[in-house]
């Protein structure tokens, strides 16, 4: 009886080991097969690269857009929270009255800061910056109003937000009106959207386009190769032998496609960057321009991969399948 679980264990064990086996072979082949495909690609270099250059090339524009996108943001992050409201106040009000107005706005949960800007200071402020200096002083009174300035919390200070906290803020007894100049920050942002939707559309006609075209690449290879398959296939090659070859012929081509991509986007960024700085220069901001990061550039080269694979598959099961050895 031991002998026979012996022999059963052995027999066990050989089917483990030559699963494991079959396993290594399979991919010590899918691996060998890619580098054979690769070294097709080199063999034929001027339909290889022009094919890379096009690929290239519609990634670089989503990829663009989508920096723009990015580069936006960034100058709009600096403006999204400017929700400062300007408070009037009436000129009715004593000094007395302006301070308890002050002191009690400082105690309102939406309120991050509230600054007293009197009359006096804002007229010796408005000489200075208007030039109009020896003329003011034959006013017989100050006509400015004292202002307060009143800086939300991060919560309300957005536009919906912001205006409800005005309108609130308005019904004090001491203020004549508000004011929140934010319609400008509405219009920054719709046409942000505007143009965030642009560059999905854009970028998923221009995916479809690099799909058809690796589509088209290994179905005019697998033309190429007919004679080929059909002698594989007599000998009794299975599909996924045949199929291999292709299938990495398209990740190859996304895979250089999106470095291609991401160098061109890099040498666009380099040739505007001192453009962008002189314009900065101009309006006094450190602005500067941001590019793919790596998390960006992995996204990119993944995003190729799989318009690669994608485009190469399908030509693969739609074009061998026809290709049989008695169709000579």
């Amino acid at each position: 009886m031991s002998l026979l679980f012996k022999g059963r264990d052995a027999q066990t064990s050989s089917l483990d080991k030559s699963w494991i086996m079959g396993c290594y072979f399979f991919v010590l082949t899918v691996f060998r097969q890619g580098v054979n495909s690769l070294g097709e690609m080199w063999r034929t270099p001027m339909a290889s690269l022009m094919t890379i250059l096009v690929l290239g090339l519609s990634l670089t524009l989503p990829a663009t857009l989508y920096i723009v996108v990015k580069n936006v943001q960034q100058v709009s992050s600096g403006f999204s929270d400017a929700a400062e409201i300007s408070l009037f106040v009436k000129d009715s009000m004593t000094e007395q009255q302006t301070q308890t107005l002050v002191k009690r706005l400082a105690l309102y949960p939406e309120v991050e800061d509230v600054k007293l800007i009197s009359k006096t200071k804002a007229l010796e402020e408005f000489k200075r910056v208007s030039g109009f200096g020896q003329a003011l002083d034959y006013l017989e009174e100050n006509p400015l109003p004292n202002v307060v300035l009143v800086t939300p919390t991060s919560r309300y200070r957005k536009p919906q937000a912001a205006q409800q906290l005005l309108d609130k803020l308005e019904d004090e007894r001491e203020v004549e009106f508000g004011k929140l100049d934010i319609e400008w920050l509405e219009r920054l942002n719709a046409l942000l959207s505007l143009l965030k939707e642009s560059v999905v559309t854009i970028a998923l006609l221009l995916l479809s386009a690099v799909i058809l075209i690796i589509g088209n690449t290994i179905r005019l290879s697998i033309m190429d190769k007919k004679e080929e398959i059909q002698v594989l296939k007599l000998v009794g090659a299975t599909n996924t032998f045949i199929h291999t070859p292709f299938i990495w012929t398209g990740i190859w081509y996304g895979i250089v496609g999106g470095l291609v991509a991401f160098m061109s986007v890099a040498m666009m960024l380099w040739w505007l960057e001192s453009a962008v700085s002189m314009v900065a220069g101009v309006y006094q901001s450190s602005f500067v321009l941001q590019g793919l990061n790596g998390n960006e550039l992995i996204t990119l080269l993944l995003l190729a991969v799989m318009l690669g694979f994608g485009g190469s598959f399908l030509s693969v099961h739609r074009y061998i399948k026809d290709i049989e050895p008695d169709k000579v």
